[in-house]
């Protein structure tokens, strides 16, 4: 019989709770339940909310006599965030379940997010139906909209109750009916990659596909680059192409896709071999053109689309771009590559093209060069832009030499 955790605030919503409890029941589950409520639960729970406050330190006795509704949710969403993996280690539940409001959500989906990629997570909530970014993260949390408050049995709430239940019992039950796959495990490559570098990561990608491994691309728009680093962090990957490091130049001008202060660091940390560039970091990324903030009013923008508009990166920036980016390779500890392709970093950073920097990317290249002092860290510069054949297979065969040579 299949385990099912189901985590919400059993004395506020303990009616509702209770409801999909019996669900799971009915449908031949063993539900496993979490109370997260900060007061006694309508109906005993299989770990309790002390449970979960001990978790990190703390007494919910003294958190319910402070009275203090902010303290006690974040109190309970660290500890959930800490015990819910370990008793998913120990084979408590094989997929897990909650419902809830913005307080609810906010407390459950960094539990969620810390379990392993491929556990089955379902929150049904208040929230699901706008930007989910600050509640799934990098994880694969189904989000299901609520349609109604999760508080209160009605025909639609059951309706709603009814399908986020057979969806999670489905997801665990019915994974041992999908055939096998019994194709040859080959290790897996991250890479980064944006519009404007595609052709480089397509050409390098098809080299590696074609000496036994397996890519991954993942589109540099902030979320991309955080995803890549958290599987990353996750143990996926044998080798890293982080060809697209854009994501550094929306971090320090203020563009709409940074990934934040973090990007760079998985591989490094990981020791996983790596060769890295600086694609597109001749742009910054806003919405429709209309949106660019005021104070870049004058500078050299191109409407990539009506919902895209890229903005010229300047000497200036990416002299602070190329120290960002040199502080994070400084901190090598397997070897690695660094390659810089001299005739441009991106499509539009190109001879005749809208964003053609030659000040620009000498800049880049320079500030760099000073600034790496690892001798792990070996420096190429190619005469080519990013999106020749020569330069995308010069970065895909080295990658292939530094694993395996590890």
């Amino acid at each position: 019989m299949k385990t099912i955790a189901v985590a919400g605030t059993f004395d506020t919503k303990g009616r509702e709770f209770a409801y999909v409890k019996g669900l799971l029941e009915e449908l031949g589950v063993r539900p496993f339940m979490i109370h997260t409520g900060v007061f006694e639960p309508a109906f005993p729970a299989d770990v309790t909310n002390a449970e979960i406050a001990a978790a990190v330190g703390q007494d919910i006795k003294a958190i319910v006599e402070r009275k203090d509704r902010a303290l006690a949710t974040e109190t309970l969403s660290k500890g959930m965030e800490k015990l819910v993996p370990e008793l998913y280690a120990q084979g408590k539940f094989d997929g897990i379940i909650s419902f809830g409001g913005s307080g609810g959500t906010s407390l459950v989906t960094p539990a969620m997010r810390a379990l392993p990629i491929g556990v089955p997570k379902v929150m049904v909530s208040t929230m699901a139906s706008g930007n989910v970014s600050q509640y799934v993260g990098t994880s694969d949390i189904v989000m299901m909209p609520s349609i109604v408050d999760v508080a209160g049995l009605n025909k639609i709430s059951k309706m709603i109750f009814s399908n986020a239940v057979l969806a999670i019992v489905g997801m665990v039950n019915l994974r041992g009916n999908l055939k096998e796959d019994n194709s040859e495990a080959k290790p897996l490559i991250a890479a980064s990659m944006f519009g404007v570098t595609t052709p480089c990561v397509d050409k390098a990608k098809d080299y590696l596909e074609q000496h036994g491994y397996e890519v991954l691309v993942f589109h540099a728009t902030g979320t991309g680059g955080k995803t890549m680093d958290a599987l990353i962090n996750a143990g996926f990957f044998a080798g890293v192409l982080d060809l697209t490091t854009t994501e550094w130049a929306d971090e320090v001008v203020g563009g709409v896709l940074a990934a934040g202060k973090n990007r760079c660091e998985a591989a490094i940390s990981k020791k996983i071999p790596q060769v890295v560039s600086v694609g597109a970091c001749d742009m910054v990324n806003f919405g429709p053109i209309d949106t660019v903030p005021k104070e870049f009013s004058g500078r050299n923008l191109y409407k990539h689309n009506p919902t895209v508009t890229l903005m010229r990166t300047t000497v200036q920036e990416n002299k602070i771009i190329g120290e960002k980016l040199a502080s994070k390779w400084n901190a090598a500890q397997v070897p690695m590559t660094l390659l810089l392709p001299k005739k441009g970093v991106s499509m539009i950073d190109a001879d005749g093209q809208p964003f053609n920097g030659v000040e620009e990317r000498k800049t880049l290249f320079e500030t760099l060069k000073k600034n790496i002092n690892n001798e792990l860290v070996e420096i190429r510069e190619l005469d080519n832009n990013i999106n020749d054949t020569d330069f995308a297979l010069t970065a895909a065969k080295r990658l292939v030499e530094l694993i395996e040579r590890k």
